[in-house]
């Protein structure tokens, strides 16, 4: 399986860390390696000074695709999650100065977390999905589907353009404005709907 997460996919994002709006969606990967489950805790690596925490719904890939049709796109999933994009800022500014890539940033050991998935049919309305990330009882994201700026079937219809899509494949499909650093001992608890499916702590 692999991790495909879309960035820059909410506009008050991407204008929080002041980077242009995107004309079509912006991808990149992470290995299986970055997978963080069972609400397992999550530990600061030493390479980085500022971690930091983006809250994304994920849609979990239900069978195999290559360049698919936008209208045909909800085929291919029927579940989702919320996932927490960990990030290395300081080593991302970094490289994006250099003009480098800057994997070293985003595909690093543990950080792509994510624990229960739920059908798709079960939220109210499927193209309106509130999410939330609580930090420490504070509430630090919130964030409706209806604000991607490509959304789901978009997403699945150009990422299928030039990657196969395989069962069990993760898709990451943008974080809303409030991301911010994690520290140890930080709690953080992240929601759909309502409905708890992540809470783990930072060590």
């Amino acid at each position: 399986m692999k991790i495909i997460c879309i960035g820059r996919n909410y506009v008050e994002h991407a204008r929080e860390l002041n980077n242009p709006l995107p004309s079509s969606p912006v991808f990149f990967m992470k290995p299986d390696s970055s997978l963080l489950i069972n609400n397992k805790p999550f530990f600061l690596p030493d390479f980085s000074n500022e971690i930091h925490y983006e809250a994304e719904i994920v849609l979990k890939i239900s069978r195999l695709g290559k360049n698919i049709r936008k209208q045909f796109a909800p085929r291919y999933y029927n579940a989702i999650g919320i996932g927490i994009d960990f990030t290395a800022r300081d080593l991302q500014e970094a490289c994006k100065k250099a003009g480098h890539p800057w994997e070293i940033a985003k595909a690093f050991d543990q950080s792509a977390v994510v624990n229960h998935f739920i059908p798709l049919s079960s939220v109210p309305d499927p193209q309106a999905i509130n999410f939330e990330l609580v930090v420490n009882g504070k509430t630090v994201q919130k964030g409706n589907t209806k604000d991607l700026i490509f959304s789901f079937d978009e997403i699945i219809a150009y990422v299928s353009t030039f990657v196969t899509l395989k069962t069990g494949d993760l898709i990451f499909t943008g974080t809303p404005a409030g991301v911010g650093p994690v520290k140890t001992g930080d709690n953080l608890v992240a929601s759909v709907e309502g409905q708890v499916l992540l809470d783990f702590h930072v060590r």
